[in-house]
C-alpha cells in the first residue's frame, strides 16, 4: 500500500502577479523552490487563504532571490496579486518509506523571504 503524504509546503506566500495570458502555472523564486524541494514542473496543490479557492497545477522556477510568486494561465482567475497562498506537492509513500519520512515546510514573510523552515507542524491544542 502506498499513501499519499504532504512532502513539501510554501507557507503564506504573497502572490505577487496574476498573469492570465503567459504561459505556464505558478512562477515560483527558486529560492523557494530549492528550500521546499518542489521542483521545476511538478505538480502542485495551491490554496488561496484570501478566498478559499483550491486549485491544482504546477511550478515553474523564477529567478532566483526575486520574491516571485506568480500565479499564470487558467490559475491567474483563482489568485490575484496580494493574495496569500500555500503552495503544497505530495508524494506516494510505502509503510516503510513512511517511517523515516518528514516533509519540508517552508515558511515566508511578506516579501516571500525565507523567515524559517521545518520538518513538522506543531500540534494543534484545543482552545482555551
Amino acid at each position: 500500500m502506498h499513501l499519499n503524504m504532504l512532502k513539501a509546503k510554501i507557507h503564506r506566500a504573497t502572490v505577487t502577479h496574476a498573469e492570465l495570458h503567459y504561459e505556464g502555472s505558478i512562477a515560483i523564486d527558486g529560492l523557494l523552490l530549492d528550500a521546499s524541494g518542489i521542483r521545476e514542473y511538478e505538480q502542485i496543490h495551491a490554496w488561496n487563504i484570501n478566498s478559499g479557492q483550491r486549485f491544482v497545477t504546477y511550478a515553474l522556477r523564477a529567478e532566483e532571490g526575486s520574491g516571485i510568486i506568480s500565479v499564470n494561465g487558467s490559475a491567474a482567475r483563482s489568485a490575484q496579486a496580494g493574495d496569500l497562498i500555500i503552495v503544497a506537492a505530495f508524494v506516494q509513500l510505502s509503510e516503510a518509506e513512511l517511517e523515516k519520512f518528514q516533509p519540508t515546510l517552508v515558511y515566508v514573510n511578506a516579501d516571500n523571504r525565507i523567515s524559517h523552515t521545518n520538518r513538522s507542524i506543531p500540534k494543534q491544542m484545543a482552545a482555551a
